[in-house]
């Protein structure tokens, strides 16, 4: 089942929104730039697919050459003091499909998505130069079987600006083991091409897409661990209140998402401009998210007395806008953030959470920020919590939570 964002935000909507400082409140109150308010629960609707994505059957397409390496992964100014969990190790790949025989012309976008088609542990023998792989067509991976792509940092994955890269799409939710480990490798310009159009009502009805989440990855049901990675340019939909996720999107994780010493840049989405998460855990460690965007606008609210027509199970009002750099969205899981920078990242007009946007919808769950730095950020905030002793977490970040723990860290508007 898909959850919608659904906030009930009629002041923090209305008022709280854009930049600003926020005021320390008492526990429980919701605090925003510009005004307070109270917090409704998600609602329910269909579930998305991710936008639709060509099928990767082949071809030839294009190998680059040259060139400097893929810049170095990760925080390059702290790290989280506790070390990183041990799934957060490098996947073994000692018995791996190859990718080339030792050139770059042998590093095929075809031979690729084959390797791809069958799972297990993906390598590249391409030469001593690090090389990009235009991806051509999206492609699918196996939801019953774990793969491991390692691109030994020279390996780019380049969408064009023009397809989606990746592709987990198992029928069920929260059920699957099956894992994807992507290491040492850049995916680019990938592009999440919505179809599913929000039904026709006027402003502020909702507007733009249910689907098109994930420009580079988009998984349902499947669980992702990601290492030594690069993730730039890539764009998931750009208009819609439950869309999202510029790089990476998941959904209905078992056992979640674990991203360590991770680089995203100038991604953009609906929601999510870097990562999205819908009901899966959502653990980062050592990463960077700088310049991403979330590019819809106007939150997302179920409001009745403002819009008529009816999307996803609700009156929906408001086209998306929150999480510029992360996205957390639903029940009974929990957000990590440790050794991480979270800089210059922007929330759309009158949307929350310029760095991070968290709504545990159940208010089960928890938000701890160990280790990093999250300034320069843009958006609305607000900070609501039922339990502990922090009250508030400053102006990037919009949080429904059980409780929340900071420790060692510096948070814009504290």
């Amino acid at each position: 089942m898909r959850y919608s964002l659904a906030l009930v935000l009629p002041i923090l909507v209305c008022v709280g929104c854009g930049s600003g400082s926020a005021s320390s409140k008492d526990a429980g109150d919701t605090t925003g730039t510009g005004g307070t308010g109270t917090t409704g629960t998600g609602g329910t609707g269909t579930t998305g697919t991710g936008g639709s994505s060509a099928t990767g059957t082949g071809g030839s397409g294009t190998t680059g050459t040259g060139g400097s390496l893929p810049g170095q992964a990760g925080n390059p100014n702290g790290s989280c003091s506790a070390g990183v969990p041990s799934g957060g190790q490098p996947a073994d790949v000692s018995n791996p499909t190859v990718i080339g025989n030792g050139t770059a012309a042998s590093c095929t976008f075809s031979a690729l998505n084959s390797a791809v088609g069958k799972a297990g542990a993906i390598t590249f023998n391409c030469g001593s130069d690090p090389v990009t792989i235009t991806i051509t067509a999206t492609m699918n991976l196996l939801t019953t079987k774990d793969t491991v792509i390692d691109g030994g940092n020279k390996i780019t994955l380049d969408g064009g600006h023009a397809v989606q890269i990746l592709n987990f799409n198992s029928a069920n939710f929260q059920a699957n083991e099956t894992r994807l480990t992507l290491q040492h490798i850049s995916l680019v310009n990938g592009k999440a091409t919505p179809t599913d159009a929000i039904p026709t009502a006027p402003a502020p009805c909702s507007q733009g897409y249910d689907d098109g989440q994930g420009g580079a990855l988009y998984m349902r049901d499947g669980n992702l661990t990601v290492i030594d990675a690069i993730f730039s340019g890539n764009q998931a939909a750009q208009l819609g209140p439950d869309t999202g996720g510029g790089a990476i999107y998941v959904e209905g994780s078992k056992h979640g998402t674990l991203i360590v010493g991770s680089t995203f840049t100038n991604n953009s989405g609906a929601n999510a401009g870097a990562v999205g998460s819908l009901i899966g855990e959502l653990d980062i460690y050592n990463s960077l998210f700088q310049n991403n965007t979330a590019t819809g606008n106007g939150a997302n609210s179920n409001d009745s007395s403002m819009c008529s027509v009816i999307n996803s199970g609700q009156n929906e009002v408001g086209s998306g806008g929150n999480g510029g750099a992360i996205y957390g969205d639903g029940n009974g899981f929990n957000i990590i953030l440790c050794g991480d920078a979270v800089l210059d990242n922007a929330a759309g007009k009158n949307a929350f959470g310029g760095g991070l946007f968290f709504t545990s919808d159940d208010m089960s769950g928890t938000l701890s920020i160990t280790d990093t730095t999250i300034t320069g950020n843009s958006g609305g905030s607000w900070t609501n919590v039922t339990t502990g002793s922090v009250t508030n977490v400053g102006t990037a970040i919009g949080v429904n939570a059980k409780s929340i723990t900071v420790k060692n860290s510096t948070l814009q508007g504290m």
